[in-house]
């Protein structure tokens, strides 16, 4: 007969030839000790990812968790008054039993995967396996009144990272117009316009009048930027922005424009398009976008949110 576990999730199991790797209790006289005032056993402490745990085992069930009639086993997460303030791990871990006639341990087929936590410092299985057949010598987990536990423990290290979106009940808004002079005449790379503010924040439109990247000499590239010093500690800004050069002859009606939705933060401080206008559109003395060799560029800005981070 082969261990039959019943925890209330599943009654499969499965065995292996390979001690737990981290810990095992070996029990002489179990029937002492389940005869025996002491509910309880725990094990010394014992060191996994620079972590402290015990052991603990109930040789006659946790019967204030269900477990009569059954060994109950539980990790416990000890010395946590060394660790920092609101700390909390995550650790896979499976409790086995060893059966000592065909040299196989036996654990529960799902290990466990848990949240500690200062409320939450222990974690076990109230049901591990049935007195009954533990009992049962033929079984090979009680010989000569000596039984073997064990645990192994693996600490999931910790990566995740939160945010904490603060949307807006009515979104900032704003436009910026910048006029460019002599645009034929622009011999530098890069322009940025004047500091605007909205929302609290500090903006600027960037311009590259002959491109960059693909946009490189076919194109003007335009981009929205975010002045860092305007920007809190590990935030962000959920923005909806659309850069447009104006319609010199009906501003109102047949701008040309893109409009993009980004998040602007420390690691993205601008957003925008590297072809954003031909070159050959602007410099079309049909259209009405560069008008003697001025053209108007306008920033939509709407703050929706911000975006507060942290690991």
């Amino acid at each position: 007969m082969g261990l039959r576990f019943t925890n209330s999730t599943s009654d499969v199991f499965k065995a292996r030839k390979t001690p737990p790797a981290h810990y095992l209790l070996k029990i002489q006289s179990f029937s002492s000790l389940s005869r025996s005032s002491l509910e309880k056993y725990s094990s010394d402490k014992f060191d996994v990812g620079d972590y402290k745990w015990r052991l603990t085992i109930y040789p006659s069930g946790n019967k204030d968790r269900g477990g009569q009639d059954h060994i109950s086993t539980f990790l416990t997460l000890v010395n946590t008054s060394s660790l920092p303030v609101g700390w909390e791990l995550h650790a896979v871990f499976n409790f086995f039993v060893y059966d000592q006639l065909r040299d196989k341990y036996f654990s529960l087929t799902d290990n466990q995967l848990r949240r500690f936590h200062t409320m939450k410092t222990e974690w076990g299985e109230a049901k591990f396996v049935e007195l009954q057949v533990f009992n049962d010598s033929s079984n090979g987990y009680l010989i000569n009144d000596a039984c073997v536990f064990g645990v192994e423990v693996f600490v999931l290290k910790q990566t995740r990272k939160a945010e904490w979106l603060s949307a807006l009940e009515k979104p900032n808004t704003g436009c910026y117009t910048w006029p460019i002079k002599s645009f034929s005449s622009l011999t530098l790379d890069r322009y940025d316009s004047e500091g605007f503010v909205i929302g609290g924040y500090i903006w600027r439109i960037r311009i590259y009048p002959r491109g960059i990247g693909d946009g490189k000499g076919n194109s003007v590239s335009a981009f929205l930027s975010l002045d860092e010093s305007s920007l809190p500690l590990d935030t962000r800004l959920v923005v909806r922005f659309t850069i447009r050069v104006l319609d010199q002859n009906e501003p109102k009606a047949d701008s040309f424009e893109v409009t993009r939705d980004n998040h602007f933060g420390a690691s993205c401080l601008a957003w925008g398009v590297q072809m954003f206008m031909p070159l050959a559109k602007l410099n079309d003395p049909k259209q009405p976008y560069l008008v003697e060799d001025n053209c108007v560029v306008e920033a939509d800005v709407t703050l929706f949110g911000t975006v507060s981070t942290a690991s």
